[in-house]
C-alpha cells in the first residue's frame, strides 16, 4: 500500500502546503467605488513605499484628500512623497489613476479593473503592463501583457506606468533556500519530485521502467489518488497548426 500523492496532500488542507498569510501588509486595490469618477479630481500621497512577502512588485501606501487610504502595486518612477491623482480629471502622467475612457489610445497602463470598481486584476505583477489600443463603441480595447486584445468598459480604472520590479526574474536565487522561503511565502511546495522518478506504489506515473508509464490523460471523475496529469484533457498533446493552401 502506498502513502498519499502530493494532490491529496495539498487538497487535506495541512500547514506544510499553506501559505503564511499573517505576515501579508494588505490587498492591493483601489479604494471603492461609490460614484462615477469620470469627472472628478481626487488628490492623494504616497505616504509609504514597503514589501509584502510573496509579492514581487512593492506596494505603496496612498492616503487621500477625504482620509480614505489604499495599498496598490507601485509604478516606476513613484516616490515616497509624490502627489497622486485620481479621477477622470486627473493628468496622464505616471502614478495616476484614471478611468480607461479617459486614458489616450498608445498609453502604457497597468492595475486594471475588469468590471468598475472590482479594486484592479490585470498587470499587477512586477514588470507588467498593458497599453490602451483604442476607444470604441463596445469599451476600451487594451493588449494584455500575454499579447491577446481584450474590450473593458470605459469606467474602469487603470494606473499609469509601469509595475516597478521588472528585473526581477533576471536574478538567479543562488541556492535553493532562496527560492524554497519563496514558495513558502506563496503557499507552494518546494522541491517538487517528478512523478515518473518516484516508485511505482506512491504515484501512478512512478516505475523505473519505461513501459511501466500511464497515460497522463485522467478522467474528471477520477479518485483523488489517481486524479494527476491532463485532467479530462480533450487532446493527448500539443494542436498542429494548419498549414492554408
Amino acid at each position: 500500500m502506498g502513502k498519499r500523492i502530493r494532490v491529496q496532500r495539498r487538497g487535506r488542507g495541512g500547514p506544510t502546503f499553506r501559505a503564511a498569510t499573517q505576515k501579508r501588509v494588505a490587498p492591493a486595490r483601489y479604494p471603492p467605488k461609490t460614484q462615477d469618477i469620470s469627472d472628478t479630481l481626487m488628490k492623494g500621497i504616497v505616504e509609504e513605499i514597503l514589501h509584502e512577502p510573496g509579492r514581487g512588485a512593492p506596494l505603496a501606501l496612498i492616503r487621500f484628500e477625504n482620509g480614505e487610504t489604499c495599498y496598490t502595486v507601485v509604478p516606476e518612477g513613484v516616490y515616497v512623497g509624490q502627489q497622486i491623482q485620481m479621477g477622470g480629471k486627473a493628468q496622464v502622467e505616471v502614478g495616476n489613476i484614471l478611468p480607461l475612457g479617459k486614458i489616450p489610445e498608445g498609453t502604457i497602463v497597468c492595475n486594471i479593473e475588469l468590471k468598475p470598481g472590482d479594486g484592479g486584476k490585470i498587470a499587477k505583477s512586477s514588470g507588467a503592463y498593458a497599453t490602451v489600443v483604442a476607444h470604441t463603441a463596445q469599451g476600451t480595447m487594451i493588449r494584455l501583457p500575454s499579447g491577446k486584445t481584450k474590450y473593458i468598459s470605459d469606467g474602469c480604472r487603470a494606473t499609469i506606468g509601469v509595475v516597478s520590479g521588472a528585473g526581477r526574474t533576471e536574478k538567479p536565487f543562488l541556492k535553493a533556500g532562496s527560492r524554497f522561503h519563496l514558495m513558502r511565502a506563496r503557499g507552494r511546495k518546494y522541491p517538487r519530485t517528478r512523478g515518473k522518478a518516484m516508485v511505482a506504489a506512491v504515484h501512478p506515473y512512478g516505475s523505473s521502467k519505461r513501459s511501466a508509464r500511464k497515460v497522463t490523460t485522467v478522467s474528471r471523475n477520477a479518485p483523488p489518488g489517481k486524479k494527476v496529469g491532463l485532467i479530462a484533457a480533450r487532446g493527448a498533446g500539443r494542436k498542429k497548426k494548419r498549414t492554408t493552401e
